[in-house]
């Protein structure tokens, strides 16, 4: 087995391993870090998950490799499908077993499993529903050997870039619509600035009314948009653990005209 070594680091800065890594070691399987370490072992396919790196052409040419991928190819290639699925306010995504190419994510497609997007549904909570149809996809394939990943399907469709998240990509404008904000919300870490302070936003949904108001005033625990107004639900000002948003602007007492992120 092959661990990804970009891996979280421990308090002696040595990489923690990855639960399928530490399971390998657990019961004997030979573990390496570098993808080059499966040529001349004898392996008749191997298996990629969020490995995040391109395997080179000598490894590809020696090996057949599959990768479970968790979009519909060809949208959403690249390194976050899941987070931009949500950002983008896709109804629908799903999980794509394909054959591996020396391009990004551009190989043929061998099964596809298609599932919608539910409402208010969580970055966490979509990847680990994603996570059981690919277990599935993959696991019914196996049962077939090396003969169940024969006849792929190229892909069809206009292709789209899954960029990885950066901060900037979480950052609420005040001046655009309260759907996107709830979005960003369901991807983790969305983040304003109060007084000078940042304030990161864990859970919020679209308000059914809008007071009025300028964008990003706050009205008890509303946050008025640009279209619509953000009912947020937890927050967690720097420096300071979760809480419930009521608590937090009960305690900070925004006075009229105070916005978020001015």
């Amino acid at each position: 087995m092959v661990s990804n070594p970009d891996r979280r680091r421990g308090r002696r800065g040595e990489p923690e391993p990855s639960p399928v890594k530490a399971y390998a070691l657990a019961h004997g399987i030979e573990v390496a870090e570098r993808p080059d370490a499966v040529i001349g072992a004898g392996c008749e396919l191997g298996i990629v998950v969020a490995y995040g790196r391109l395997i080179r052409p000598n490894v590809l040419a020696e090996l057949p490799l599959v990768n479970v991928h968790f979009s519909l190819l060809p949208r959403w290639r690249g390194a976050a499908p899941v987070e931009r699925a949500i950002l983008a306010g896709d109804e629908e995504t799903g999980v794509c077993i394909m054959g591996l190419e020396e391009g990004l994510d551009t190989g043929p497609v061998y099964a596809r499993g298609v599932t919608k997007i539910a409402e208010h549904e969580r970055v966490e909570e979509l990847r680990a529903r994603l996570g059981e149809i690919g277990d599935r996809l993959l696991l019914e394939r196996l049962a077939f050997g090396r003969e169940g990943f024969t006849d792929p399907a190229p892909q069809v469709g206009e292709a789209t870039y899954a960029e990885k998240i950066t901060v900037s990509d979480l950052k609420i404008d005040t001046l655009g619509a309260a759907v996107a904000a709830e979005r960003q919300s369901r991807v983790g870490r969305a983040w304003s600035t109060f007084r000078g302070q940042r304030l990161l936003v864990h859970e919020a949904i679209v308000a059914e009314d809008r007071p009025e108001g300028p964008p990003g005033e706050l009205v008890g625990d509303l946050l008025l948009m640009g279209e619509g107004a953000l009912r947020l639900l937890i927050v967690q000002p720097e420096g300071r653990s979760r809480m419930a948003a009521k608590a937090w602007t009960a305690g900070a007492r925004p006075t009229p005209g105070e916005s978020l992120g001015g």
